[in-house]
């Protein structure tokens, strides 16, 4: 179907100011949708209260309202602006929860807008979560125990019912507040006394007064389709995420890692086609959602946590993840294309937007927190999401784009760094997830715990735990060893599983410049691969690449004069969006004055991190390893390094 020429001005409500749960990755889909709706004539009318983003830039939309993002404001510009629809998709809970206040209030209907991308009843029935429990049950998925109150009294009641149902003393419990963003006012209660307090909290914080209670799946295996959907029912998957951290942790908390490594194909297959029955179900016509799903590894049941018919964090992580613009598409696709209709930009319209994207590599995102700056907050983690900023990284394979992330996360860390030989100290910091927990599993290892007992203690999938043991394993194989004792062989197996010079030069007693010097007259040096979407079926159109220690590369420099924008890695209290909003500028600027511009980052919220900012991205972390290799290869006359802030 052609797009649609019955609208002429399409409002697009943005996400706001920057909160934890929310942050720039809805700059990034916002842009992307002005971008797609502009191209095809439509006049876009913008509503942000963040100045810090690109999408408020004067050029982004033709109109640009920097006010408070609530249904009284709105209806003001609507009023005045008259758009003929409104896209509520791309600005987060913020921008769903304004669109539904709109429409109750009526404002929608006395303005003849409509609502595009996703309708009222698929936000109530996705966002609800009595009705998405029973709309679950009507397509015959199940999902977790649980019951709806209104009240302390109600609260106990449920608590009650689902306790005679499961057996035991019916703890720990999950409270989760109605219509709030990252679970906040949530937790997980394992007595009577915590259940009180938070559903006592629950109550004040959620705006319908309405709290689900469900049974704990704490320990369980936590997937994430991200799915696409058109209006003649096609249905694609983009990527499927799992979690390394079980249930009970946020998945904005967690280490995530694409495409999910533990799921048999007939696994996968009941994931994929259950979350789009859910699309259908819900009622999502157009657009990009992301559905949530839980398995537990004892017996393999498997229940549907929830489902946002919107972008999300998620979505901007699966974009960069594999190349699929879904903001943009997802624009078009509200606005009457089909997938079939719209080409792929990286394979240079080669294959079509239903064609699923098909990874041939790994990507690890590792969350950045910041409780360094509130030595007082609890730095447990919970069903509330606490981190500030993601670090993501490739790799041929998953322990290298793993110990990548964790070198561009900047907290001073160069891979598996050790933290502690105490054994109480280690085993009560994997029992109880910390934003290092990760760092103490590999002291559990070194320490000669077994891959069993950590398992206990941790429930993270077994072969996670196998891969982070091999990785200690090479670490203690080389320890005291000297640099020039190393083969390249060996050098090069190590760099294989990512290793860092640095981490490389603690182990042997050394300096990283020494470990690069040896390297490079070893003729151990990275190679770069493109992100294609299609694993190498087809060519590709644009230069988005990554390093890994292979045989191949596919980076292929130009000739011309090039500037070299490094970027601000993880967003971080103090260094935020604001720096990705000069090296955009930057990388623009530079490309009027005739030079191709390069960028270098590794934050995969951000517009940097586009394939289409800049004429050649590399999605490496900010370090000096990392940047002198490129440097190298690449032979810019000049790099930008001050606006990726301290980094």
């Amino acid at each position: 179907m052609p797009k649609r020429s019955d609208l002429k001005s399409i409002l697009i409500i943005g996400a706001g100011p920057i909160i934890i749960g929310q942050a720039c990755e809805f700059d990034y889909s916002g842009a992307q949708a002005c971008k797609a709706l502009r191209e095809e004539g439509y006049k876009v009318i913008l509503v942000n209260s963040n100045p810090a983003t690109i999408m408020t830039d004067p050029e982004m939309a033709d109109v640009t309202y920097i006010e408070p993002i609530t249904w009284q404001v709105v209806e003001k510009i609507i009023a005045k602006e008259r758009p003929d629809a409104v896209l509520p998709t791309m600005g987060g809970q913020t921008a769903l929860n304004c669109a539904l206040d709109l429409h109750k209030n009526g404002v929608l209907a006395k303005y003849n807008v409509e609502m595009i991308g996703a309708n009222e009843k698929a936000i109530e029935k996705a966002e609800d979560r009595l009705k998405f429990k029973d709309a679950m049950t009507g397509i015959g998925l199940h999902s977790a125990k649980s019951g709806i109150a209104h009240s302390m009294e109600e609260a106990l009641n449920v608590q009650r019912r689902i306790q005679l149902e499961i057996g035991g003393n019916g703890f720990p419990m999950v409270v989760r507040p109605s219509f709030t963003l990252g679970g906040t006012g949530g937790g997980i209660a394992y007595n009577p006394e915590e259940f009180e307090e938070i559903c006592k909290r629950g109550l004040d914080l959620s705006p319908t007064k309405e709290l689900l209670i469900e049974e704990s799946l704490i320990g369980w295996k936590e997937f994430e389709m991200e799915v696409v959907r058109d209006r003649a029912d096609n249905c694609i998957i983009v990527c499927s995420i799992e979690n390394l951290d079980p249930m009970g942790i946020h998945t904005g908390d967690s280490i995530t890692v694409a495409p999910a490594q533990t799921l048999t194909d007939k696994e996968y297959q009941l994931l994929r086609n259950a979350s789009i029955a859910i699309l259908r179900e819900i009622g999502v016509d157009t657009g990009g959602s992301n559905v949530q799903f839980s398995i537990n590894p004892k017996d393999g049941r498997m229940v549907v946590i929830e489902m946002n018919p919107r972008v999300s964090r998620s979505s901007a992580l699966a974009s960069k993840a594999t190349g699929f613009p879904i903001a943009k598409v997802a624009a078009k696709l509200a606005v009457g294309y089909t997938l079939d209709e719209l080409r792929n930009d990286i394979t240079g319209g080669a294959t079509p937007a239903s064609f699923e994207p098909s990874i041939d590599y790994v990507v690890t995102k590792i969350p950045r927190f910041a409780f360094e700056k509130f030595p007082a907050a609890d730095s447990r983690l919970t069903t509330q999401m606490k981190s500030v900023g993601e670090v993501m990284a490739m790799g041929r394979t998953f322990q290298e784009s793993f110990q990548k992330a964790l070198r561009g996360l900047e907290t001073g860390i160069d891979g598996l760094t050790e933290r502690s030989t105490d054994r109480e100290e280690i085993i009560q910091e994997i029992g109880e997830a910390g934003p290092e927990r990760i760092l103490y599993v590999g002291d559990a290892f070194r320490i000669g715990m077994s891959l069993e007992e950590i398992f206990e203690e941790t429930a993270i999938d077994p072969w996670f735990l196998a891969q982070i043991e091999q990785l200690i394993q090479a670490e203690t194989a080389i320890t005291g060893r000297t640099l020039d004792s190393l083969s390249t062989e060996e050098l090069r197996f190590l760099k294989q599983k990512g290793f860092s010079d640095k981490r490389l030069a603690k182990l042997l007693g050394t300096h990283q410049h020494a470990v690069r010097e040896t390297r490079w007259t070893k003729k151990v040096r990275p190679v770069y691969k493109r992100v294609d979407t299609c694993a190498a079926e087809f060519a590709t159109q644009t230069a988005y690449m990554y390093s890994t220690y292979d045989e191949e590369c596919e980076a292929e420099p130009t000739n011309r004069k090039k500037i070299m924008v490094l970027g601000g890695g993880p967003n971080r209290i103090g260094q935020g969006i604001e720096f990705d909003y000069c090296c955009v500028h930057a990388a623009l600027a530079m490309r009027e004055d005739g030079y191709e511009t390069i960028m270098v980052n590794c934050n995969p919220e951000t517009v940097s991190t586009d394939y289409d900012t800049s004429d050649r991205l590399y999605f490496e972390p900010v370090t000096l390893e990392d940047v002198l290799e490129i440097v190298d290869k690449e032979k810019p006359v000049g790099v930008i390094v001050q606006y990726g802030g301290q980094t």
